[in-house]
Formats: structure tokens, sequence, C-alpha cells
């Protein structure tokens, strides 16, 4: 099959068809928006960036065992190009898998993953329920309290940041940046 260019609306039919669940396809979202906002902050393609963001869970929900595994073969299937399936895959670096993230966008996806999902937390227990009156400060008080959000693996995110040399207060406020352009979709 020859290579195909994905667009955002086929990514995204991807994550609809792999993913029932709304918590999943809204993390699938909130990495994508944020993904575009990094880019176009970045100068690069923020298409791009929103569609390997939107795809790089998209096997979790039904092959957590085989997480980034059966997103490459997905793919593959159905024409993606490399470049797509190499960046979406490299968030499981360290994880499930050895690609490790080598361009902008790969360390961007590997920073940012887990974030996004910790910056939602945080946003859910604040009295507005939102991210449009959330800052970095909030994050970084509820980040040190290791009993909140126990689950995201905040060496993860601490290795993102040293990777694209960029302080973890400056790497929040850009996730929060992102995720307020995108927030009726997300419900934040």
């Amino acid at each position: 099959m020859p290579e195909h260019i994905p667009t955002y609306d086929e990514a995204l039919s991807l994550v609809q068809e792999f993913n029932q669940g709304e918590s999943l396809r809204k993390h699938a979202c909130a990495v994508a928006g944020v993904m575009g906002y990094l880019a176009r902050k970045m100068g690069e393609d923020d298409g791009k960036w929103q569609i390997v963001g939107l795809v790089h869970d998209l096997d979790y929900e039904r092959f957590p065992e085989e997480h980034c595994h059966k997103t490459k073969e997905i793919l593959e299937e159905r024409g993606w190009p490399e470049e797509y399936i190499r960046a979406a895959i490299s968030h499981g670096w360290g994880i499930c898998n050895d690609v490790a993230p080598q361009s902008n966008l790969e360390k961007v996806l590997y920073a940012i993953d887990e974030l996004t999902g910790f910056i939602t937390a945080v946003a859910l227990v604040r009295p507005s329920r939102s991210v449009a009156d959330l800052e970095a400060k909030s994050v970084m008080k509820k980040w040190k309290d290791r009993a909140f959000a126990a689950s995201v693996d905040r060496a993860i995110i601490e290795k993102g940041a040293a990777m694209l040399g960029v302080e973890l207060r400056d790497l929040i406020t850009d996730v929060i940046m992102g995720m307020r352009q995108i927030s009726d979709r997300l419900g934040l």
C-alpha cells in the first residue's frame, strides 16, 4: 500500500473507532491540542503534530498489554508515513518499547503526554473545574504532593522537559496554554 498522508479527521475517526471511552478520547484531543500549540510556537507543522498527538494512544483501550506495538501495526496497515508512526510510538520509550524520542515532535509528545492528564486532574479539583484560570504555580503545588494523581509518572515528564531543554514550570505553562485553546472540547 502506498504511503498515505493522513488528515486530522481520519486520525480522529481512528481514535473513535478504537476507543469507546470518553476519557481516552478527551486525552487524545488534549494531547493533539497541546501538540498543535507547541508546534506553532516552535515553527513546526502543527497539522502533523496534532495528528500524531491524536493517535498516540490509539491501541491503549483495546490492547493495553501491546501498547504502542498495536498502534504501529494499525497505522502501517493503513499506509501511514513512517515518520508519523515512529513519532506516535516514541512516547512509549522506556515503558513499553525502546524507540527513543529524537525529533522535536517526538520529544514534545514524550514530555507532554502524561502532563496533560496531570493538568486535567489539577483543573478538576479547582472550584472553577477549568484551565481558564489555572496557573503553573498551582500545578507545581500539586506536583509536590505525591499522593495527588499518583499514577502519573512525574519522572517521565521531568525527563521530557530536560530533553527539550526547558524548565518544568515553563513546560507546564505551555501545556496549560495549549489546553486553554481547546478547553471547550475537553470540558475544562
